[in-house]
């Protein structure tokens, strides 16, 4: 195990960032390794376990304690005590791999145990282009078996962005997942498409007759909030009964939001950030009837995927969002009071593209990056 010196990272202010735009990644050829890489001042270490990835995506715990990571090409591998195993899983459906598209969000279903559903989300190939998909399985060995499409956004587009793509559970487990806009910008407001949408579903893909729209004419049934452009980060908190979510905004005003019943989040009627030409999109950032954002950022850190640290293994973080973040490669932590913002702190800055985080069900949190891509675990130093 090689070992490289601590490094103590303190507070900072968000600074610059470029557009959200996502790129593929050569893949590193190196074997997997531990390594201590930094030091927090919240006292943590943080190791290496893997190399070698491309663009991976979501992470997921099973019972037995493997985790299971998506790449976006379209590849499930398998971990089991901190080691790739050298095994995929196979059944994985065929995906739409062009610019941001691929093999996305991986979930467990909240009572695996009792039911043994996987839940994942791609960008799924199909006439007119492709179109951001939920699909659940079981598992048979290392074989995705079972599998059924419970959610299909429509209508189908040509773009390869902004799939969205992150799924999440409620207390009830009803399961929210979000199409992102695909670059229809005024079509988000609109409710007869799925897009710029977050959804909420029964775990069969069913839609509860309390959604917020049901009845409505020309209305999607399943849109649970709207007026979203490309939200890559969502997690429920189970305590609070809150549903967080980040988005990327254009050029300035990524945004982080509390997802309530049948708010509408403004894209593109308002907005903190300009077009990636320098040109306006909208003179407003607020508007009667639209939810404005918990906390935003100009420029544009292209927040990515998020957890809420519960665990007692970070005692100074207990309560606290992380947040991954793309364009300018670090981690954030982010201070809640109540539903207010209340601070940040910039962890991790320079590692590399921070693609996902996630908190393991033995407590430890897992963070995951492209370019280069890696696996990393948060060990407490103390």
């Amino acid at each position: 195990m090689s070992t490289f010196p601590a490094l103590v990272l303190s507070f900072f202010s968000l600074l610059a960032c470029s557009p959200d735009a996502e790129k593929a990644n050569e893949s590193e050829s190196s074997n997997p390794q531990e390594e201590q890489v930094g030091k927090t001042d919240a006292g943590v270490i943080v190791q290496t376990l893997h190399t070698g990835f491309t663009n991976p995506w979501g992470m997921a715990w099973l019972p037995d304690g493997r985790l299971l990571i998506t790449e976006r090409k379209g590849e499930i591998l398998i971990f089991k005590d901190d080691k790739y195993t050298g095994e995929k899983l196979s059944g994985v459906p065929a995906v739409f791999t062009r610019e941001q598209g691929g093999l996305l969000d991986i979930q467990l279903h909240p009572k695996y145990r009792e039911k043994g559903w996987i839940y994942l989300s791609y960008s799924k190939p199909v006439s007119g282009g492709a179109s951001t998909a939920i699909m659940r399985a079981k598992l048979r060995g290392n074989e995705l078996v079972e599998k059924q499409e419970i959610f299909l956004a429509g209508p189908a587009l040509s773009a390869g962005i902004h799939f969205g793509s992150r799924i999440a559970f409620d207390n009830e487990g009803y399961m929210y997942v979000v199409a992102g806009e695909r670059g229809t910008n005024n079509k988000v407001q609109d409710l007869s498409n799925d897009h710029g949408k977050i959804h909420r579903l029964f775990d069969d893909g069913r839609v509860p007759d309390d959604n917020p729209f049901v009845g409505q004419a020309n209305a999607k049934s399943s849109i649970w909030s709207y007026g979203h452009r490309n939200p890559q980060g969502m997690v429920f908190d189970k305590e609070n009964n809150r549903l967080w979510a980040v988005e990327h905004g254009p050029r300035g005003g990524d945004e982080l939001n509390l997802i309530e019943k049948g708010k509408n989040y403004g894209w593109p009627l308002v907005t903190y950030g300009i077009n990636y030409d320098g040109s306006k999109i909208t003179d407003k950032t607020e508007m009667e009837g639209v939810q404005k954002p918990v906390k935003y950022w100009v420029p544009s850190p292209a927040p990515c995927g998020m957890a809420l640290v519960t665990s007692d293994k970070y005692p100074a973080w207990k309560g606290n969002l992380l947040i991954a973040n793309l364009s300018f490669r670090f981690l954030n932590r982010v201070t809640l009071n109540g539903t207010s913002f209340a601070s940040e702190e910039k962890l991790l800055d320079g590692l590399a593209r921070v693609r996902h985080v996630a908190q393991s069900p033995a407590g430890y949190i897992y963070v995951i990056t492209e370019a280069p891509g890696k696996l990393y675990k948060l060990m407490p130093a103390d």
